[in-house]
């Protein structure tokens, strides 16, 4: 029986948390991709309209909805995985790909000059990182 209250018990919780974390927060914003794809492909067209992205939005939307999906379903199947059988390698996988997309976000904010936006996404690249090093503790 794990103890939570132990260093053991404290990284489980950790794992879980973060993993949930994730699932949640990619899910959410990927299925809002798909459906209010109109809506977001308006807004980002007038958002990159004077980048070097100006003609490739539809497929960068399509991309970032598939890897944010991706994150958050690796993430969500590795929170059941933590909880249920203690194998955080799913999750580890769902960080990874957390980690990709919070990447290309980055960068597009940076291309359309979005700068308050790019810092924004700071925070949750740092819990990427802490995820990594949780995660990877099996």
């Amino acid at each position: 029986m794990l103890t939570l209250h132990s260093s053991t018990g404290a990284i489980f919780a950790l794992q879980a948390l973060i993993s949930a974390f994730f699932a949640i927060l990619f899910l959410q914003s990927g299925i809002d991709k798909v459906i209010d794809r109109k809506g977001n492909l308006d807004w980002l067209t007038g958002h990159f309209a004077k980048s070097p992205f100006e003609g490739m939005v539809p497929l960068l939307l399509g991309l970032i909805t598939l890897m944010e999906l991706a994150a958050g379903t690796l993430s969500a199947i590795g929170c059941v995985m933590v909880l249920f059988r203690h194998d955080s390698t799913i999750a580890f996988y769902g960080a990874i790909v957390s980690g990709l997309a919070l990447l290309a976000l980055f960068f597009g904010q940076r291309m359309a000059k979005e700068y308050p936006g790019a810092a924004s996404l700071v925070p949750y690249f740092l819990v990427v990182i802490a995820a990594l090093i949780l995660l990877g503790q099996g």
